[in-house]
């Protein structure tokens, strides 16, 4: 049964023939034995005799280097005894029980061991405990049995079988005795097993390469070393046999079987050695192809569902491979590792989970129903991500699977350093395919695309076997990153691996986290399609050398005759493109020489007639040469239909020979049937050398090798230097295991997780490396990675190697500035160049180099040589033979100096960037290399320079660098023509660069016949007027405001000076925007500008801060400069001659130590029990102006921080008021309704005891007016007031009003100050006018001009402004900056980790809130946090309630996102919850139920809900009016900070602001002392002065310049005039200014036709001005009702007038709302084109919610629910405006299609919709669409039986009759009763109801409209016949009067009405049609 002993070269292996005969009966054996197990039971092993033992063989675990020892004792005789065991079936005999196994019977064992070998320097003894120590290892048998055999040796295995079968006997005092007479079964296909009689459990290596003997001294010396290393090391626990698993498909002599020490392995049986003497060649035979086995079945493509027939049609069956793994590819979401040879399918694998992912995303599933005949798959769900080794097979797999899965509209595109994607193209495909290092860069990037990332489902990584090579601590990179990110996320993202056969599959397995028993497929070569059989050829010669060049080309040579002979085809593949040729040429030579040439002959091929044909046609000459000869070349530098033709031409079999690059191998799938690799040398152009093939590439070119039915094995020849072979055979044969190559770019990898901020301290980062290849190699193999095993054994987590490794790297990084490490916690901090530095993949030497070389003053040449010098060209060297070409490169072509000479490396890199840059011709091929090499990271490392300039705020560096960032990218230098970046002829270009100046401005002011004649081509002059004004140059116009001395606001408005063309501009164009002091070039504020298309024409407005210094500097310089187009830059200087700027005037007040005053001092008892409830003593800020407010009269401004105690300062004035005028009214002005709702909240609830009133005057609440008369405190809004102030003679409880608290009065500076500053001249004009006082409190923050502020309101001795520091509840701040130019997303998500930490370190059991900008961010948020509770060991640790308690709130709760958010304790709060939702999150944090609250900014001023930390997470917002974010208020942000710190709870509160790191210091500056408030009454003075002309009080010019020096306003001027745009502070200057100011905001009132200029100069309002103030709209919205209204107004026009208002001016539109007004605007019956405005306007977005409101449809998003609410509370005034200027018109028609439009707003329906079916149980429907009644009119009229009937044949739902019969009685018929009086002209009128009102106040039934609607009526007069409308009332019941009396009302008739028919209308203001008419009458 033995076979003939395999022919391996060398007569040392002759001489061992002996014991390797030993060795091979052994393996024949189990041999034997496997297959006739295999052979019964395939895969399975069934029942085993009673007295068999199935022996689990650990062939991992033997070194046959021991074996194979050249001792004489190792004979035959010796020791085949027991082992003839085998052969015979004889037993052997063994001491049964026990006795006789002890200590004595180990030494004398040990003796003779010692004896046979007696070099050994060991004492029995010692050799006897060394053997005791292994023996009590717990480690299983065969691991024991592998360190035995590592100290006796092979030669004394029976001593090495009786101790580890008598091991239980022996150790007496072992606690689990092992028996080796218990049935052993392990399944394990990838180990063999072997039937044997019991008694013998042994382990040994069947799977041998081809070894070297060992002498007898080495020998000796080797077990020597063992015994003392096991001493010192013991072998790990941990380390156990492999165990058997279900999807290991392979032959017992495949050679994949791991030796003891994890690195050995051996070659297959047959493998033949032959030397000559031009080579040395191994012959590895094919492996026999694995016989099917019983039950393996094929899976037939009609067996699966349509989703897997229609993607695999013109298959048949998966083949052997697919069909094996397709349950679990397909049928699973598990992670997979798939290995096996090139040509096994496994594309189609892939190709299987992709399948899956789509299937996961497809409605109806396929799992569930197989059968559907159409899938609908959600695109926009997921995102599948294919990493492929090249870019070159990332194209092939883009073609692959966007053909197949073409039918289910899967789009495939390419992501790779060649192929870039858009946003928007990213959106739209669903598989991404891409190269390792992309994925990386776009995985690690904070500010990259998060959306894509969190999209992936399936992440497939193609060749993972590239772990060993330098690429593959990238993949270890990406899927670590990946693993935590599944984790961190709770998100399902399935991994796959492709591989060629791998030795360590389950290492690697277990890296992906694949289940070994369900997810790990390993098929070993049997399964491929054509075996191979390889030969290794170590050609003769030192490398390099002519003679080994030589002996290659000889070989070659002889190799290709040799299958030439066998008539196959042949790929010879060589490593660079003018190789091939070259190749050829050498293989023709020597056939000539040899006369072989018949054998290349093609002629008598029967295509060569046709292919010759084809082949003329080729314009490539060298080719259509060597075809005539049989040979053909391939490789990429060929045209593409060249190599089209040499591919089809091959696979025809006309060429034979085929001369190729690797190309091939990885791009086209085009096999022979023998392939050749022509040396091992490559050049590495990052190395700067030559360097070894990859084991990759060679793989994949063996995988070429055997062409599918045609031969029965591929034959592969892998020619390399002698010295090389031995690397290559055991590489390519699996010999070697796979190691890991990260420890080498541990430092950068690190920092790349510390900027993505997954690492924040060293723990995260040793958790980090867990999930890492080298962490699992490390455990599996220490001692590569310089780790001990005592290490090991003490440490079997390797955590303190972790963390050493860690914190050595975290030392590197802090050191070159890239982190913060902080040693004493072990926190690990980005910065800025770190972050730079992971974005661009710079290595962190690299930066060590910047930072050393970087000047603030670097010139273009200084650049160049930092760029040369930067660590990624390390292995680029300088090479004798290249040194003429670079130095002729050197004088033409590098026009700056270039430091360094030719024979160092980085003046090389030098000149041959220059050289690229000025696109010289190259000609060595090294260097062609080094420069495409150089040209491709010198582009990225540039861009990484640029923004480390601009970090470090170095502005000419900055520009510098930028401009050579360009260069490359365009090869252009700065001094040539920027037109050169257009597709114009050269010699144009010349001639204009010889002009003297030629910039673009200057060539934009030619003609183009002028631009024809200047360049000599006059029909050019067209075309380069084109590109002129297609090059992109922005303009850019400017306002500086000095807010203090030492800090300057500066607005940009930015245009694009330039014409769009999609070809040259894109789809967007980046700008670089920075402002730099023009003294020295530092950078005082930058940011990143985007110009889109569709914002081509609009103006963009862009504000910042920026610091001043002493002295001023005389100007500074805006820059905008293009990111992309050379040459394109605008300067824009801002001088500062003509800047005033204020004095420091910061008056702060010091909280005086007073004893508390106890409440008792208010003499009050009622009073002080109100505040006996919260507190005995007033706190020190309210004691010092306790007199102040509640003894004295004088006016008060009090700033004091958010929590101080202001609120029961404002009620000590109001208890002033109340004592000294108990009949007076009380105002308190809140800024917010949400302010307001919480004090009347408050208030209500406390003040009742005092018997005091409270109402509230807000939008939202509309008390009548006799609530408000009887009322003592009203609580308003600045809009609400000053609505009802306007009009104050009128109203008499104002002039009762004897107190105003403004709250928050610091907002005058905001777009609500104007009404402030107006209330308050309003107030102060009524108290002149009633002689009655109003005494003013103003409370705000602390503010830093005080003094101007106290002076306006009247303050004398009341000024209080406090710091900061005065609150109760002390409060530390802290402020953190993030990356500048960073997206807004990417910006807030990187803000979650931090945030998560704080809350860990600040707050770990106490409330916290944290801010954001919109309600898409409180989700967001919470879903981050949510992730991160998932790494706690308590996930729900911000959750305070019990499990019962939490379902009874989920159960109440309806936002889904919240439910979630809820089980781990966070809450959101936004206003796009519903009401209840927003109480019980409320109710829940107040109560302490969940610790952490995530909420817009809305909540700060609503919502009194303190915690103890309070985050500002950001503070920009988006800004719809300017499509930008834009920076918060000062004010908001310190709001929030307030809400830190609990009084009673707290002793200290912490607030932290989260922002950008460019405006950290504005916020700390400004955060402490306050920001100084300026007036905005300027921007709006014409609304606010047609309010006092309306009222009277301004009647002139005079008086308006008079009524300005009342203003806020005008003490600002004095003070800040540069703010205001003032260049003097003269008086005249002021002066002028403010007339000047008058006067415009007259003209545009009398323009609106608001006002008239009578001719003795006085003012007089139209009624006009008296409607639009009396609604409270803006005179613009006059104007253009005025503009637009006729007399046959259509509803659409009316619909227009009422959205192009005013009012909507300021409705917010979001990011990316543009798009969803689009869909919107589709499913609306009047489209957004017709308002002819761009989709983002607002105006155009309250038109869409209006229809949307009308049709009754679903909003898009949430956010626009809100949205409407707020459309629809404006409307109603501004349609009630529309209804009275038509009116005063006197358009009927046009009032009375705005009545209707008003009722249609009310009900929810359309003009032409029944009004009846706006009922309970309908839904509007058109009039013609129902056959019924049509009108109330007439409904109203039946009897109620009737209106059942009528309820039936409507349709309304049994259920709601009752409803509907109800509300329609509501509504119930009325008569109307006229009565005309000639004489007085008066006419009046009766409204007689003739049933009860719906509700008793009169509510009428609308349910859609978002307030509750009374019942109104509107009395027309109008004549029908000339479209007349002569007067016009509104009239409405009131609650008072009993509904059956009825309503009066009298209108007088004007004069132009008389002798005219006049017609009296009655109309509801609510139903469509419900109309009274009286009978016409002449007036």
């Amino acid at each position: 049964m033995s076979p003939p002993v395999a022919q391996v070269g060398g007569s040392s292996f002759t001489a061992q023939a002996n014991a390797r005969n030993q060795f091979i009966r052994i393996y024949n054996a189990m041999r034997d034995s496997k297959s006739l197990y295999e052979s019964e039971d395939g895969l399975n092993l069934q029942k085993i005799d009673d007295m068999e033992q199935v022996i689990d063989t650990d062939w991992d675990n033997y070194d046959l280097d021991d074996f194979l020892s050249d001792s004489e004792d190792s004979s035959e005789s010796d020791n085949g005894s027991e082992f003839s065991s085998i052969d015979t079936g004889n037993e052997i005999t063994t001491q049964e029980n026990g006795e006789g196994f002890g200590h004595e019977w180990l030494i004398a064992k040990c003796q003779s061991f010692l004896i046979r070998n007696n070099s050994l320097s060991l004492s029995a003894d010692e050799l006897a405990s060394t053997l005791e120590e292994i023996l009590k290892s717990r480690s299983a048998d065969n691991e024991i049995e592998s360190r035995l055999l590592d100290i006796l040796g092979f030669d004394d295995i029976e001593f090495a079988i009786e101790l580890i079968r008598n091991r239980s006997h022996m150790l007496e005092s072992s606690a689990a005795p092992i028996n080796h007479h218990s049935q052993v079964w392990i399944k394990n296909n990838s180990e063999p097993k072997v039937y044997m009689k019991k008694g013998i459990h042994d382990d040994l290596d069947t799977k041998y390469k081809t070894p070297r003997l060992l002498t007898k001294e080495e020998h000796q010396k080797k077990l020597e070393a063992n015994i003392q290393a096991r001493k010192m090391e013991p072998p790990p626990a941990a380390s156990s046999s492999e165990m058997n698993y279900p999807h290991v498909y392979r032959a017992h002599n495949a050679g994949n079987t791991l030796s003891a020490y994890g690195n050995k392995y051996s070659l297959p049986v047959g493998t033949t050695r032959e030397s000559l003497d031009l080579y040395e060649e191994i012959i590895v035979p094919y492996p026999k192809s694995k016989p099917v086995q019983f039950g393996e079945k094929l899976v037939n493509i009609r067996d699966m569902d349509l989703i897997c027939k229609e993607t695999f049609k013109g298959y048949k069956t998966l083949n052997r491979v697919q069909s094996l793994v397709y349950p679990v590819a397909y049928g699973t979401n598990s992670n997979m590792l798939i290995c096996a040879p090139t040509g096994a399918g496994k594309t189609d694998v892939a190709m299987l989970t992709i399948l899956n992912a789509i299937s996961m995303n497809c409605t109806p599933s396929p799992f569930r129903d197989p059968d559907a005949e159409f899938y609908h798959v959600a695109k926009n769900d997921f995102k599948i991500v294919y990493v492929a080794p090249l870019k070159a097979l990332a194209a092939e797999v883009v073609e692959k699977l966007g053909k197949r899965l073409k039918w289910l509209g899967i789009e495939v595109r390419e992501l790779t350093g060649d192929m870039q994607l858009t946003r928007n193209e990213i959106m739209k495909t669903q598989i991404i395919v891409t190269t390792p290092e992309k994925w990386d860069v776009v995985t690690r990037k904070s500010s990259g695309d998060s959306e894509l990332v969190d999209k992936v489902k399936l992440l497939i990584i193609d060749e993972v076997h590239m772990l060993h090579d330098e690429r593959g601590a990238v993949i270890e990179s990406l899927v670590s990153r990946t693993l935590r990110q599944v984790e961190t996320t709770q998100s399902m993202i399935r991994l796959i691996g492709l591989s060629a056969t791998l030795p360590n599959f389950i290492d690697v397995a277990d890296f992906l986290k694949v289940d070994r028993h369900h997810g790990l497929f390993f098929f070993d070569a049997s399964f491929r399609p054509v075996p191979l059989e390889q030969h290794f050829i170590g050609v003769r010669g030192k490398s390099g050398s002519k003679l080994a060049n030589e002996n290659l080309d000889k070989v070659t040579y002889q190799k290709v005759v040799e299958m030439l002979k066998q008539d196959h085809q042949i790929m010879v593949f060589v490593h660079s493109r003018k190789d091939t040729l070259k190749t050829v040429k050498a293989l023709k030579e020597l056939a000539m020489v040899e006369g072989d040439f018949d054998l290349f002959d093609p002629s008598f091929h029967t295509q060569y007639k046709a292919a010759q044909i084809d082949m003329a046609r080729s314009k490539n000459k060298d080719i259509r040469e060597i075809f005539r000869d049989g040979f053909g070349v391939h490789h990429a530098g060929m045209l593409r239909s060249d190599r089209n033709l040499t591919e089809r031409l091959f696979s025809e079999g006309v060429i034979k020979v085929l001369c190729c690059t690797a190309t091939l191998a990885w791009g086209v799938n085009l096999p022979a049937a023998a392939v050749i690799i022509k040396g091992t040398q490559v050049y590495d152009p990052k190395k700067g050398g030559f360097t070894d093939l990859g084991i990759t590439d060679v793989i994949q070119i063996f995988g070429r090798a055997g062409r599918p039915q045609f031969e029965k094995f591929g034959i592969s020849f892998l020619c390399t230097s002698v010295d090389r072979l031995d690397h290559y055979l055991s590489t390519v044969t699996q010999q070697q295991p796979i190691e890991s190559t990260f420890v080498d770019r541990l430092v950068d990898n690190l920092n790349a997780e510390i900027a993505l901020g997954t690492v924040t301290n060293v723990d995260e980062g040793v958790q980090w490396l867990g999930y890492t290849y080298l962490y699992v190699r490390m455990r599996r193999n220490p001692m590569k990675y310089g780790i001990d095993w005592k290490q090991v054994e003490d440490d079997n987590l390797l955590g303190s190697r972790r963390r050493e490794l860690i914190i050595q790297s975290a030392r590197i990084l802090h050191k070159t500035q890239m982190i913060i490490f902080d040693e004493r916690t072990g926190s690990l901090t980005a910065k800025d160049v770190g972050r730079i530095a992971s974005d661009f993949y710079l290595l962190y030497n690299s930066i060590e180099i910047f930072n050393t070389m970087m000047k603030p003053s670097a010139s273009e040449a200084d650049v160049l040589a930092m760029l040369s010098m930067s660590g990624e060209f390390d292995g680029l060297k300088s090479r004798d033979e290249e040194s003429k070409e670079l130095t002729s490169l050197r004088e033409n072509y590098a026009p700056c100096q270039v430091a360094g000479t030719t024979d160092t490396s980085h003046g090389k890199i030098n000149i041959l960037l220059q050289s690229y840059i000025s696109r010289a011709n190259i000609d060595a091929f090294s260097l062609v290399s080094d420069t495409a090499y150089v040209a491709q990271n010198a582009a990225r490392i540039s861009r990484a320079l640029f923004l480390i300039a601009m970090n470090r705020r170095w502005g000419r560096l900055a520009n510098v660098i930028l401009t050579i960032c360009k260069a490359i990218d365009k090869r252009l230098w700065p001094f040539e023509s920027e037109l050169a970046q257009f597709d114009l002829p050269k010699n144009a270009l010349q001639k204009l660069e010889a002009k003297s100046s030629t910039s673009i401005e200057d060539l934009r002011e030619l003609g183009s016949q002028e631009l024809g004649e200047l360049v000599g081509v006059h029909r050019l002059g067209n075309t380069i007027f084109q590109c002129l004004w297609n090059f992109p140059l922005l303009a850019i116009e400017f306002e500086v405001s000095p807010i203090l001395r030492s800090i300057l606001r500066v607005h940009l408005v930015i245009t694009a000076n330039f014409e769009w063309h999609d070809r040259v501009n894109g789809s967007a164009e980046s700008f670089w925007i920075w402002v730099e002091d023009s003294d020295d070039s530092t950078i005082l504020h930058s940011s990143k500008f985007i110009l889109s298309k569709k914002h081509l024409n609009d103006p963009h407005e862009m504000d910042f801060f920026i610091p001043l210094s002493d002295p001023l500097p005389g100007q500074i310089v805006v820059r905008a400069v293009s990111n992309t187009w050379a040459g394109a830059e605008t300067v824009t200087p801002i001088s500062f001659q003509h800047l005033i700027r204020p004095e420091n005037e910061n008056i702060q007040t010091k909280l005086l130590n007073l004893r508390p005053l106890p409440i008792s001092a208010l003499e009050n008892p009622v009073i002080e029990e109100i505040y006996r409830q919260k507190f005995n003593y007033f706190n020190p800020m309210q004691t010092m102006i306790f007199h102040c407010l509640y003894h004295s009269a004088t006016n008060v401004l009090l700033g004091s921080p958010t929590g101080s105690g202001k609120t029961v300062a404002a009620e000590l004035s109001m208890w002033w008021a109340f004592r000294e005028y108990p009949k007076c009214k009380v105002v308190y002005i809140a800024p917010m309704k949400a302010l307001v709702r919480e004090r009347v909240d408050d208030w209500t609830a406390r003040l009742g005891i005092a018997d005091k009133r409270v109402v509230e005057l807000t939008g939202d609440s509309a008390p009548d007016a006799k609530s408000i008369r009887e009322s003592d405190i009203i609580i308003t809004t600045p809009e609400k007031f000053d609505g009802i102030s306007r009009n104050w003679k009128s109203r008499k409880y104002v002039q009762e009003i004897r107190l105003i608290i403004m709250d928050e009065i610091h907002l005058l500076a905001g777009e609500r100050g104007p009404i402030l500053e107006m209330i308050v001249s309003r107030m102060n004009y009524i108290a002149s006018q009633t002689s009655y006082p109003v005494r003013i409190v103003g409370m705000s923050t602390a503010i830093a001009n005080a003094g101007d502020m106290a002076g306006w309101l009247g303050v004398e001795e009341g000024l209080f402004n406090f710091p900061q520091s005065i609150r109760p509840v002390p409060l530390d701040m802290y402020i953190d900056g993030f990356q500048d130019n960073t997206g807004f997303c990417p910006l807030m998500k990187s803000m979650n980790k931090p945030a998560f930490m704080a809350i860990k370190s600040h707050s770990p059991s106490k409330p916290s809130l944290i801010f954001v900008a919109s309600r898409r961010q409180t989700r967001l948020t919470s879903s981050d946090l949510i992730n991160f509770c998932g790494l706690e060991e308590n996930p729900k640790r911000f959750l305070k309630m019990q499990e019962y308690e939490l379902a009874m709130v989920l159960s109440r709760i309806k936002d889904e996102a919240l439910k979630l958010s809820l089980q781990f304790g966070i809450g959101q709060h936004h206003a796009g919850l519903v009401d209840s939702d927003r109480r019980i999150v409320q109710e829940l944090f107040a109560n302490n139920k969940i610790q952490i609250l995530i909420a817009t900014s809305t909540l700060a001023w609503g919502v009194n809900l303190p915690a103890h930390l309070v985050i500002v997470k950001g503070t920009q917002f988006f800004d719809g009016k300017i499509e930008a974010y834009k920076d918060m208020d000062l004010t908001d942000i310190l709001q929030m900070m307030g809400r830190a710190g609990r009084p009673g709870f707290d002793n200290s509160g912490v607030a932290m602001i989260f922002t950008q790191e460019s405006k950290k210091q504005f916020y700390k500056r400004f955060v402490h002392s306050g920001f100084p408030v300026e007036s905005s009454l300027h921007k709006v003075l014409d609304d606010n002065l047609g309010a006092e002309i309306s009222g009277g009080t301004i009647t002139t010019s005079q008086e308006a310049l008079d009524f300005m020096a009342c203003t806020y306003l005008f003490r600002r001027i004095h003070k800040n005039p540069s703010y205001y745009s003032l260049e003097e502070n003269t008086p005249e200057a002021i002066n002028d200014f403010l007339v000047h100011l008058v006067d415009q905001a007259l003209h545009e009132l009398e323009i609106s036709k608001c006002i008239k200029f009578l001719t003795d100069g006085t003012l007089e309002s139209t009624a006009y001005l008296r409607i639009g103030s009396y609604y409270y709209i803006s005179h613009k919205t006059v104007r253009n009702i005025l503009l637009k209204i006729k007399h046959d107004i259509t509803f659409e026009e009316c619909l227009q007038i009422l959205a192009e208002a005013s009012e909507y001016d300021l409705l917010p539109v979001r990011h990316n709302e543009d798009l969803l007004n689009i869909e919107l605007s589709k499913q609306l019956r009047f489209k957004a084109e017709h308002l002819g405005k761009i989709m983002w306007d607002p105006h155009v977005k309250a038109f869409l919610l209006l229809q949307a409101h009308l049709s009754r449809i679903d909003l898009p998003v949430t956010d626009y629910l809100q949205d409407m609410i707020s459309v629809l509370d404006q409307s109603l005034r501004v349609l009630q405006a529309c209804i009275d200027i038509s009116a005063e018109i006197g358009f009927a028609s046009a009032t009375k299609q705005f009545i209707v439009l008003t009722q249609c707003i009310k009900q929810a329906i359309w003009f032409d919709d029944n009004p009846l079916t706006a009922l309970p149980g309908l839904i509007p429907v058109p009039r013609n669409n129902v056959k019924a009644i049509s009108s109330f009119e007439k409904a109203v009229k039946l009897p109620r039986v009737e209106k059942k009937r009528l309820a039936t044949k409507l349709g309304v739902p049994d259920g709601t009759v009752e409803e509907f019969v109800k509300v329609l009685d509501g509504i119930t018929a009325n008569t109307l009763a006229v009565e005309y009086d000639t004489d007085s002209g008066e006419m009046s009128i009766k409204l007689t109801r003739k049933k009860a009102p719906l509700k008793s106040d009169y509510r009428v039934y609308c349910p859609k409209f978002p307030k509750p609607q009374y019942e109104g009526w509107i009395l027309l007069l109008v004549n029908p016949k000339n479209d007349e409308i002569f007067a016009l009332k509104r009239f409405r019941p009131r609650q008072e009067i009993p509904w059956n009396q009825p309503l009066a009302a009298s209108i007088s008739i004007p004069r132009h009405a008389k002798g005219k028919e006049v017609w009296p209308l009655c109309i509801s203001d609510t139903y469509l049609d419900l109309v009274m008419s009286g009978k016409e009458f002449i007036a």
